[in-house]
């Protein structure tokens, strides 16, 4: 199952929302990756200040266009993917227009899953939540079931049975606030409650979340929310940097993660991800292509490792997600002039679809229907680095994984 953001919005897409989640001006934007936009057709084609160098202006789609969501859920079909949890951002439950906007998605995941045969469930992303503010949520969720029934949906997915809800956010640290308790009340609803309950909850946690006991975040009620829900998922976007650092993390954390949630009956969904790159986001504070895909080894190991350590399911992050470079979906290798001003990360000269067909062959490696040692994408894929043009904002600091890594050896295997 990999996430799905469907967050993207542009002008005269019928949302009255502008740019949402793309920006349209060099120097201004809030994504790494330009989407080839070879397939869409002239009703899902929205123009930028953005030009090639042949003159011709670049465009962008938006999730608001049922077509365009179809499409996606077409190539989940065509490359062998299973399906999505779409986001639901609790903070856009109580704008009418961004409301609007992800109820209008939902309404195209349902009928892309269904046109498809695909599966799709619903992750609440609570990172704008803050303690005692939950009641708005769950709100939400006893409107969904009351107005949309999604739950009885046949493609609706589900694990033993039941319907799956995920609840992302909780016991992080930082700005944000952890949780717990909110977090507590709201997965004993969705367990337990004779009307919006009966559903199997999955938990969006941190990478950390086993080794963290700290006065805002005590591990015993962390114990007592992974004992109340079903299925543990950490949050590992972000690190390692390298494909050789892969396997360390996964057996001196990942494996021993996977042995604590089975002697306690929980399930376990490790994330995992291409590539990493923010540099437009965050206005050139932090490198391009700061965590390098290095022709799919990145990912491929992640799977590999995954499967090594007796992983029975994976969050993919993500199918759709430009914004921190993460992209799955089908990306341009040749995007507009940033006009010094931005740059965009490609998939490193390989073909649009790549990422598709490598998370397609995940699929079957995690299901046991191949081995690593049948690879033969990953290891023969011809790709070259992709070197940053532009520089990080002077002074602040560029991380040795910024610098552009040398191309695999011809011999490359995931298979240690």
């Amino acid at each position: 199952m990999a996430g799905y953001q469907g967050w993207f919005d542009a002008p005269g897409d019928g949302a009255d929302l502008g740019w949402k989640h793309f920006g349209d001006t060099p120097g201004d934007v809030h994504f790494d990756m330009w989407p080839d936009m070879t397939e869409l057709g002239p009703d899902e084609r929205f123009p930028t200040k953005f030009t090639y160098k042949d003159g011709r202006v670049a465009e962008l789609f938006s999730s608001y266009k049922e077509s365009t969501v179809l499409r996606h859920f077409k190539w989940m079909r065509d490359y062998g993917l299973d399906g999505v949890f779409l986001q639901r951002f609790a903070s856009q439950l109580q704008d009418p227009g961004r409301k609007n906007h992800v109820d209008t998605v939902l309404d195209h995941v349902r009928k892309g899953a269904k046109e498809y045969g695909r599966v799709y469930g619903l992750m609440y992303d609570l990172s704008s939540v803050k303690e005692g503010q939950m009641q708005p949520v769950i709100d939400d969720w006893k409107w969904l079931v009351d107005h949309t029934h999604l739950t009885k949906d046949d493609r609706y997915v589900r694990h033993n049975g039941k319907p799956v809800v995920v609840l992302w956010g909780l016991g992080f640290s930082g700005k944000r606030d952890p949780l717990l308790d909110d977090g507590l009340k709201f997965v004993q609803l969705l367990k337990n409650d004779p009307v919006y309950g009966g559903n199997v909850v999955m938990i969006g946690v941190p990478w950390q979340w086993r080794t963290t006991d700290t006065p805002r975040i005590p591990f015993a009620k962390m114990k007592a929310l992974i004992a109340a829900a079903d299925i543990v998922s950490p949050w590992s976007v972000g690190g390692p940097n390298t494909p050789e650092e892969i396997p360390k993390r996964y057996e001196t954390v990942v494996r021993d993660d996977i042995e604590w949630c089975k002697a306690r009956n929980k399930d376990y969904m490790p994330v995992v991800f291409p590539g990493f790159s923010w540099y437009n986001l965050r206005k050139g504070t932090d490198p391009s292509n700061k965590i390098p895909r290095q022709g799919g080894r990145y990912l491929w190991t992640q799977y590999v490792e995954a499967k090594k350590i007796g992983a029975t399911m994976v969050y993919q992050a993500m199918f759709d997600e430009v914004d921190e470079g993460t992209a799955i979906f089908k990306v341009t290798n040749t995007p507009p002039d940033g006009a010094g001003k931005s740059q965009f990360v490609t998939y490193e000269g390989l073909p649009s679809d790549f990422y598709l067909k490598l998370v397609g062959q995940a699929g079957r490696l995690i299901r046991g229907e191949i081995t690593p040692e049948d690879d033969q994408l990953v290891r023969t894929a011809q790709w070259k680095p992709f070197v940053p043009a532009l520089p990080v904002v002077p002074g602040t600091p560029t991380p040795a994984s910024a610098t552009p890594l040398p191309a695999k050896p011809a011999n490359y295997s995931a298979t240690p």
